[in-house]
């Protein structure tokens, strides 16, 4: 049958069940009337490409319970950029450079690359970073280790928006195409009270990038609205959809002998927000009201036989 008898059979309604139509490019379909002729003429959908990736597609592990370390496996050609200093160890095909600038602009010129570098010594990092490329034919590991206690969070940026604002100096590492940049905050009194100052470190990709905490990790996602109160040294990192912001303590009293300083950072969906629960800054004023900051406020505090002892050990 002619696709012209088969137009004239279904143009006089001569519909039939076991008359199957096959245009090119389609699959084999049932017609029953001219509108599903017609469809058969059309071109089928394009599909749309694969959105190209920016940043490499790292695969990783991180090992450890309280003093945590990330070992990253590169391919052939991955780069992985780490903040200077983090490497623990890396495998014999691993290329180390120190390198201005993250590499996620590659356009990006030598006035462009100091630029970048010093908005990173605002935030208190080096002016270098840390570059780890595989050179070898296969795929090759290495490991950065926190500078602190705590744990290591990773973050798939894409996942998040693309975005993240980060606690000064939380970065860890990152696979390449993550751009490092600063982001100020909105409000003078968040600046001048909540802790980080003005500054926050500010992520943006489509790939893995790793930061440290302080203690234990802890996630919460904020409902729109919800607002929660924290700690200025407590927080890691949160989406750039949750507003940033501080409030003062309530009560003088409370403010003054609470222990809990005089202002609240606030946190307010929607949004993800991790937080941790030992800063780098709480933990220093321990160890450094710990430590007996003269000789003579050593023998103080110890006194008596075992000071004696230590004084003996020591030849004081």
């Amino acid at each position: 049958m002619t696709r012209a008898q088969l137009y004239e059979r279904l143009k006089n309604e001569e519909r039939s069940s076991d008359v199957l139509v096959i245009s090119p490019g389609s699959q084999v379909a049932q017609v029953t009337s001219l509108s599903d002729l017609a469809k058969l003429d059309e071109e089928p959908p394009r599909k749309e490409p694969a959105p190209v990736r920016r940043s490499h597609d790292v695969e990783y592990s991180i090992l450890g319970d309280d003093l945590q370390t990330v070992e990253v496996w590169l391919d052939p050609g991955e780069t992985v950029i780490a903040e200077a200093g983090s490497m623990m160890y890396m495998e014999s095909g691993i290329e180390y450079e120190a390198r201005m600038g993250d590499g996620s602009q590659p356009e990006q010129g030598l006035l462009d690359k100091v630029l970048s570098g010093a908005k990173r010594k605002l935030t208190g990092e080096s002016l270098f970073m840390a570059w780890f490329t595989n050179v070898f034919e296969g795929k090759r590991k290495v490991a950065f280790a926190a500078p602190t206690p705590g744990k290591i969070l990773r973050v798939d940026l894409h996942k998040h928006g693309g975005e993240l604002i980060c606690q000064k100096s939380s970065f860890l590492c990152a696979a390449k195409g993550t751009r490092l940049g600063i982001t100020l905050t909105k409000r003078i009194g968040a600046g001048i009270f909540g802790g980080e100052g003005f500054i926050l470190q500010h992520l943006s990709g489509d790939g893995n990038a790793f930061l440290h905490a302080g203690g234990a990790l802890i996630s919460r996602d904020l409902e729109p609205g919800e607002k929660l109160r924290v700690d200025t040294g407590c927080i890691v990192a949160f989406t750039k959809s949750v507003d940033y912001d501080i409030e003062p303590v309530k009560g003088v009293v409370s403010a003054l002998f609470g222990g809990e300083g005089l202002f609240w950072a606030t946190l307010k969906g929607p949004g993800r927000v991790w937080l941790q629960s030992l800063p780098l800054s709480r933990l220093a004023d321990r160890i450094y009201a710990a430590a007996p900051q003269a000789a003579g406020a050593r023998k103080k505090e110890e006194g008596g036989l075992l000071g004696g002892i230590q004084d003996l050990v020591s030849g004081d």
